[in-house]
């Protein structure tokens, strides 16, 4: 449920900024808000959501869509992971670094809702562990609304 309600929150925000996108990855506890995805670059931010006060680890991503067709997007970026609580406890903040390889399908009669998955490589910020995270979600692309004169 707090997932829905952080969703939401977020999809709410996003949609006060006009071109934004908001994603939910259910099976990583990932919530993601991006500028307009449809564009050739654009940036995404993501929060994990499986704990409030243990963990903020925060992924900014800077994306680049390699392949843009009417139906499918596919895109690729790198990112770097921050958890702004480990300056309480004298931990650096930056945790690693990550190469996003994704693709963003529109669902049959939703206009504006994509299926997403994505793969990505993930190296601790010393590079001696990591590990390769997918991850499998929809997206929603919010329009900016036409005034009408």
């Amino acid at each position: 449920m707090k997932h829905a309600f952080t969703a939401l929150l977020l999809s709410v925000a996003a949609s006060a900024f006009g071109q934004a996108s908001v994603a939910y990855y259910p099976f990583n506890n990932v919530v993601s808000v991006s500028t307009n995805a449809d564009r050739a670059l654009w940036l995404d931010a993501r929060v994990q959501t499986n704990t409030v006060f243990g963990s903020l680890s925060t992924t900014f991503c800077p994306m680049v869509n390699v392949s843009r067709q009417p139906q499918v997007n596919v895109y690729t970026g790198l990112g770097v992971r921050f958890n702004f609580l480990n300056g309480l406890d004298d931990r650096q903040a930056l945790e690693g670094y990550s190469l996003h390889v994704g693709v963003r399908v529109r669902v049959p009669f939703v206009p504006n809702l994509r299926a997403a998955f994505e793969l990505a490589p993930y190296a601790r910020q010393d590079f001696k562990t990591g590990n390769l995270q997918s991850m499998l979600g929809l997206a929603y692309q919010f329009k900016k609304k036409v005034k009408a004169e």
